[in-house]
Order: C-alpha cells, then sequence, then structure tokens
C-alpha cells in the first residue's frame, strides 16, 4: 500500500467515525421524542373525536332553529307599530300651573286702548234699557269696560267695548250687552284675546301643526303680541268648547252618510296609548280620541241605526280595513283591498320562497282587476260591465274555496273566503271605492301632529283637538277658507246660534 492508498484509507475512516457518532445521537433523539409523540398521537385522537361531536350536535341545533322559525312563521302574530310606545307608568306628578292660593296668571292689562266701541243694549218705548231676549225692563243698569286685544296684520288693534249690564227679572239672570265680534266674557277684568287672534292660533295649531313656542314667537314677531304656550291650549279648549254643537253636527252628518270611511291609529293621552278614531266622507270628517280600540267605540260614533236608513238610496256602505270590530255592522261592507295587497307583499318579503307560489300570483292579479274594472266602468256597456263583475266573483270564490296547504296562503284563503261578499262591493255601488284611502288621507295629518307633538297632555286637550280638527278638516273638505269658517262658527256660537254651515245639504 503506498502513501497515497493509506490517506484515502485514514479520510474514510474519519468519515466512517463521524458517521457512527451522529447515527448515535439521532437515534438517542429519536428515543426521547418518542413518548411526545405518543402523547400527540393520543390528543389528535381525542380532538378528533370531540370535533365529530360537535359537528353532530351543531347539525342537530341548526335543525331545530330550522324547524322553530318555519313554526313562527306559520303561526304570524300581530306586531304594534313601531310608533307605539310603552305607558309611563303612574307616579305622583306635579299638577300643572300655580300653586293653590296663588294669584292666576292671567293676560296683562293693556297698556293702551286703540279703539273705543260703545255696545248698548236695546231701549223700550220708554227709552229705557231692556233685556234683549224678552224685552223687559232692566235694572241696575251699569256700564263695564272689557278689553279684548284683537290680531291685525303686522299691528295689535286693542278694542276697548263699554257694555252694559242688567238684572232681568224675567229671565232672572244678568244680561250684558256684547259685540258681534266680541267673545264672552272670561278672566275679568284682564284683556282676552280676540276673534282674529283666536282663530289664526287655532289654525296654526290644528291645521299647521306648528309647536306652541312657534306660534308665541310668530305672535310676537310679526304682529307684536304677547302670548304664552299655556294660553294657546287654554284658547284651543275653550274653542273645542263653543264648537262642540258643530262637532255633534258632523257626527249626525256622518252617521246618516251614504258611504262612510273608518279607520284608526295610535294616539297617547298623558304618556298613556289609545286612539285616534276617524270617520269621513267626501265633504266631512269626524275625529275622536279614546282610550278605548274595542268595537263599543265605533259603535257609539255611527250609532245604532247604521246600515237600517235609506242613506244614497240603496243602503249605507262602511269601507274599513279587516279589523273585526266593523263587522258588528249591518250595513253593506267594503275591505280595503290596498291592505289586501300590502298583506301579501309583507308577506312574500318575509317568506321570500313565495315569491312565486300560485295563490300569492292569482290574488295579487284579482285584486288588481277588481281595481281596473272599476276605473274603466264608465267606458264599458251596463251589461258587458256586469259580466266583468260576475266573472271576477267567480274567480274570487273559486280561489277562496282552495287549500294550498301552506299557512300563509290558508290563512289568506280563509280571508277571502270570509270577506268575499265584502271585497266586492266597490264593484256594485257608485261612489264606493275599493280601498280605505279616503280614512288614511283624513289620518294623515293627525300622524303628522302626532310625530310633533307625541299626543296629548290631558283627556280635555284631546277632546278639544277633536273637535277643532274635525271643524278644520271638514271645511278643508268643502273648499272653504278656514279661517273665515272658524270665524263665522265661533261668532255664531258666541250669539248663541246653532247654524249648520259645515252639514247643510241642501
Amino acid at each position: 500500500m503506498d502513501g497515497r492508498e493509506l490517506e484515502q484509507y485514514l479520510r474514510f475512516k474519519d468519515e466512517a467515525q463521524l458517521l457512527r457518532s451522529q447515527n448515535q445521537h439521532l437515534r438517542w433523539a429519536l428515543n426521547a421524542c418518542r413518548p411526545e409523540l405518543y402523547r400527540a398521537g393520543q390528543r389528535i385522537g381525542v380532538l378528533e373525536a370531540q370535533n365529530t361531536k360537535l359537528l353532530k350536535e351543531n347539525q342537530r341545533l341548526t335543525q331545530k332553529l330550522s324547524d322553530l322559525t318555519a313554526k313562527l312563521q306559520a303561526q304570524p302574530r300581530p306586531a304594534a307599530p313601531a310608533f307605539v310606545k310603552a305607558n309611563v307608568p303612574e307616579k305622583d306628578r306635579r299638577k300643572p300651573g300655580r300653586k293653590k292660593g296663588h294669584p292666576a296668571a292671567l293676560r296683562p292689562m293693556p297698556g293702551k286702548i286703540d279703539l273705543h266701541t260703545t255696545v248698548s243694549v236695546p231701549v223700550d218705548t220708554l227709552g229705557k234699557a231692556c233685556c234683549p231676549e224678552c224685552r223687559s225692563q232692566l235694572s241696575d243698569v251699569a256700564g263695564h269696560k272689557r278689553y279684548v286685544e284683537e290680531l291685525v296684520p303686522s299691528k295689535v288693534l286693542t278694542t276697548c267695548y263699554h257694555t252694559t249690564s242688567g238684572w232681568c227679572p224675567s229671565c232672572r239672570r244678568t244680561v250684558e250687552s256684547r259685540a258681534e265680534n266680541q267673545p264672552p266674557a272670561a278672566d275679568l277684568p284682564h284683556a282676552q284675546l280676540g276673534l282674529n287672534a283666536l282663530a289664526t292660533a287655532a289654525v296654526m295649531r290644528v291645521c299647521y301643526r306648528l309647536p306652541l313656542r312657534q306660534i308665541t314667537r310668530l305672535f310676537a314677531q310679526l304682529p307684536g303680541m304677547k302670548i304664552s304656550p299655556g294660553a294657546i291650549v287654554k284658547q284651543i279648549q275653550r274653542l273645542g268648547r263653543w264648537l262642540g254643537k258643530q262637532y255633534h253636527r258632523l257626527k249626525l252628518v256622518l252617521r246618516a252618510a251614504g258611504v262612510v270611511y273608518a279607520d284608526e291609529t295610535g294616539w297617547r293621552t298623558n304618556g298613556h296609548n289609545g286612539q285616534l278614531w276617524t270617520l269621513t266622507s267626501d265633504r266631512h270628517t269626524l275625529y275622536h280620541v279614546d282610550s278605548s280600540r274595542g268595537g263599543a267605540v265605533i259603535a257609539e260614533l255611527l250609532g245604532a241605526a247604521f246600515g237600517q236608513g235609506a242613506g244614497d238610496g240603496r243602503g249605507q256602505t262602511l269601507v274599513s280595513d279587516f279589523y273585526s270590530v266593523y263587522d258588528q255592522f249591518d250595513a253593506a261592507q267594503q275591505k280595503c283591498l290596498a291592505h289586501l295587497l300590502r298583506e301579501l307583499r309583507d308577506t312574500i318579503a318575509r317568506r321570500p320562497e313565495l315569491e312565486g307560489h300560485r295563490f300569492f300570483k292569482q290574488c295579487k292579479r284579482l285584486v288588481q282587476d277588481m281595481l281596473r274594472l272599476k276605473n274603466s266602468k264608465q267606458a264599458l256597456k251596463p251589461a258587458a260591465y256586469k259580466h266583468q263583475v260576475g266573472l271576477l266573483e267567480t274567480r274570487l270564490e273559486k280561489l277562496g274555496g282552495r287549500s294550498w296547504n301552506d299557512a300563509d296562503a290558508d290563512r289568506l284563503t280563509a280571508r277571502l273566503r270570509k270577506y268575499r261578499h265584502k271585497l266586492t262591493t266597490f264593484l256594485h255601488k257608485d261612489g264606493v271605492e275599493g280601498t280605505n284611502n279616503a280614512a288614511e288621507r283624513a289620518l294623515r295629518p293627525a300622524v303628522v301632529m302626532r310625530k310633533i307633538t307625541g299626543g296629548s297632555r290631558s283627556a280635555a286637550g284631546a277632546q278639544a283637538w277633536a273637535i277643532v280638527a274635525s271643524v278644520m278638516r271638514t271645511a278643508e273638505q268643502q273648499g272653504r277658507d278656514v279661517l273665515e269658517t272658524l270665524k263665522t262658527l265661533l261668532r255664531a256660537a258666541w250669539s248663541g246660534k246653532d247654524i249648520g254651515l259645515l252639514t247643510d245639504t241642501s
């Protein structure tokens, strides 16, 4: 073996020795890792078992949630409107106004008198003051100063009415002269708001729905008249008392109307939930605030004889939504088809899988065809129109007699079956609409008022608002000047007259 071979042999020997050493170290490391690998394998097995169990539990809960959701959708519950709030709990509240024993906060005495008007009582044949009612001679005749602050454009006109009062032995009461535009004396000897000021404040509040403090700012900025928010509330309540007979007349006229549209919405009074009812026709509207939504309220408003009179010559008709309290009347009824279309749309929105359902498609098409036929009545001959009505009623009868094996479809089918004779009344009667939009339009100003004010602070305030709003809404329906109509009615009420300005049908 030469030197070169010996050198190569020694190099291979060193490499073999190194590899043996490394191999030994790797064996020791592997032996050290084997327990950890065993424990890791055990943990992986446990986690895989837990994961399998959780997957099965998740599938079971998902299926249960799906079943419960389907069950809840099959049994819909009427939801309260979004604007309905919870009742305010009863608690001791401070009574509004000044404490007992303090002087009343009345209008201040006018700083100057712009106009003096003498209002005299009649005189008899002897030239003596006599009673304007029975012409008896008055005793204890005395003169008075009655201050009335009147509103004129950009100027406050204060009128001092020099009136005369006396004791009438025949009428057994004190009588006093009064001018036509002079309101009944109150809060003496302080000044009162005049006719124009009263009517303007009421129109701003009820008709234009301005907040009370904005009305006070307008009065202060435009004519320069000082008036408090509480005074406006007080005057509107007085207007309600003065217009009470007009309100009663409106109720009687609507009870005898040929077609009446009825609806209701929420109205809070002193923090408690209540209802605002409305009755409307083509020329008259009546509002009524009540704590109840029961059938006794609408029965009292329409009266026991509703539906039994002649009405428009072919019996009276009540148009309403599907609220069951209206079913108590014997009059012909028309249920709102717009509400039915809305119910179809809301149900599909809640359950999109019903978009192509046969019932919903057929029902929507049927309702639209009925409304379209009524709109084209003038263009059709009577025989052709009657034939088309018969075809639609046949379609309605068939649609309401089917079963769809779906909770929502069967629920609405039952409604068609129950009200099948009350869904086509408008097709047979002129002047009857297929929707309750007239009542919805009458309620819209009240809903805006509710948004601004939140309702009423007292039952007296709610009643007064309903009376004044009924008069103003009726005047608007008849195309009258609301302000002038209100002033005319106030003059009549102050003089004791009961005129039928809004209710005469002649």
